[in-house]
């Protein structure tokens, strides 16, 4: 069963919040976070990308750089632009995106339940991207942003949210620059609420990461490592918590992470299609974009042509959740198959693209020379995900990509 706790959050001023949420430390490289905070100092970027306030090119590994977050994390504060709440709370962020608005919790995540198990993952992680995270966690003494979770979804949880959404004004409100999403928040202060909240989640078997795997293994693994070196260890410690936006898993929607590739292998593009035809129906399409319409359909852009691809029967198990999988299907009878691809991790012959990007940024790349081919796959459900997890599978690479990312910065959670 899950354990949450609420905690005395470190948040900007209202009026500087804009100024000081960012995007993600990992979606956007040192060059693009440089030019997204030009002008801007109080901008979280000093804290979780502080390789901009170095000459470019500066490794972000260098020590100099963790030495830099520290500084900018106590210059924050010192002046006021991150404040401590005074009381533990829960917090409500909302994201708005197309229209639909999805609500999640903000409540710190127990480390022993990652330990455990009781949080479940789909993904593995790179230990060099789990030290990284963690040497930032560790010199700041803080989880500086959240990681994204899902739960299942709870009749009376949706109702307290509702109701503080309903009657209470929210901390912030703002849209994003550049991806043009709205974000809410506002505090949950109600002893009585923050209680209940926590009761409810000590009924709910399970969470599932949605998002962040590297920076929920980094905070679980700071706070085991804080347990351990503790004489007086006794399990209330801040440290055995990290942050984490809970949102209820049918409010979630995963879109479509796709591929492309720099060449087919040595074939021709007649016998790369006639190698197709073996494991696909295969169907020209014209020179207007073709999204998948279905599991097991897949888009191909080839040569200024779509074409439709579908597995055809007999080539994917639907009873095995990992063999069921498009990624699953694609790498083993495209990419390894005919592609001569293996490791989607570390060939480079093969990149991956959001499906935030649309279909049109797959034919952009292999239209200007960089790819050959391109596939865009049908998105992944939350109920493959959480069947994967809850049979303790691992899902291929780059398999989900969910949107709107999370904001950091809304919320800061200190380990003492």
């Amino acid at each position: 069963m899950a354990t949450i706790k609420p905690f005395k959050g470190i948040r900007p001023q209202k009026e500087l919040v804009e100024q000081v949420a960012s995007r993600p430390y990992d979606v956007l490289n040192s060059e693009e976070a440089r030019k997204e905070a030009e002008g801007n100092e109080k901008s979280l970027y000093h804290i979780i990308k502080p390789e901009i306030d170095f000459e470019p090119g500066t490794d972000e590994h260098d020590e100099r750089v963790y030495a830099k977050a520290v500084e900018n994390f106590e210059k924050f504060q010192k002046q006021g632009w991150l404040k401590q709440d005074s009381e533990e709370k829960y917090y409500i962020y909302a994201q708005t995106m197309d229209g639909r608005t999805q609500y999640g919790l903000v409540v710190c995540a127990s480390v022993e339940d990652y330990m455990t198990g009781v949080i479940k993952k789909h993904e593995l992680t790179r230990k060099d991207k789990e030290e990284d995270r963690m040497k930032h966690v560790r010199i700041n003494n803080a989880n500086i942003e959240p990681v994204f979770f899902a739960y299942p979804a709870n009749k009376e949880l949706d109702e307290i949210v509702a109701n503080i959404v309903k009657n209470q004004k929210p901390e912030y409100d703002f849209i994003a620059p550049g991806d043009g999403f709205g974000h809410h928040f506002w505090t949950i202060d109600n002893p009585a609420t923050i209680a209940r909240i926590t009761e409810i989640f000590a009924g709910i078997p399970s969470l599932y990461i949605a998002d962040g795997h590297h920076r929920t293994a980094a905070a679980a693994l700071v706070g085991a490592e804080k347990a351990k070196q503790n004489p007086n260890h006794r399990g209330d410690e801040e440290y055995n918590y990290f942050l984490a936006v809970c949102f209820p898993d049918n409010q979630l929607k995963i879109i479509d992470y796709n591929r492309v590739v720099k060449d087919l292998n040595g074939l021709s593009e007649s016998d790369f299609l006639k190698a197709l035809n073996k494991n696909f129906v295969v169907e020209e399409k014209g020179t207007e974009i073709y999204k998948p319409n279905a599991l097991h359909n897949f888009s191909m852009y080839l040569s200024g042509k779509w074409y439709s691809l579908t597995a055809k029967q007999g080539t994917y198990n639907d009873s095995d959740p990992i063999g069921v999988l498009d990624v699953t299907i694609s790498s083993n009878l495209i990419l390894n198959e005919i592609l001569g691809i293996k490791d989607l991790r570390t060939d480079k012959r093969i990149d991956f693209v959001g499906g935030i990007r649309g279909l049109g940024e797959l034919k952009r790349r292999v239209d200007n020379g960089e790819m050959k081919v391109a596939f865009a796959l049908y998105p992944v459900s939350m109920k493959q995900l959480i069947d994967i997890a809850d049979t303790g599978n691992i899902m291929p690479p780059k398999t989900t990509w969910f949107e709107p990312k999370l904001r950091s910065g809304l919320v800061i959670h200190k380990l003492v």
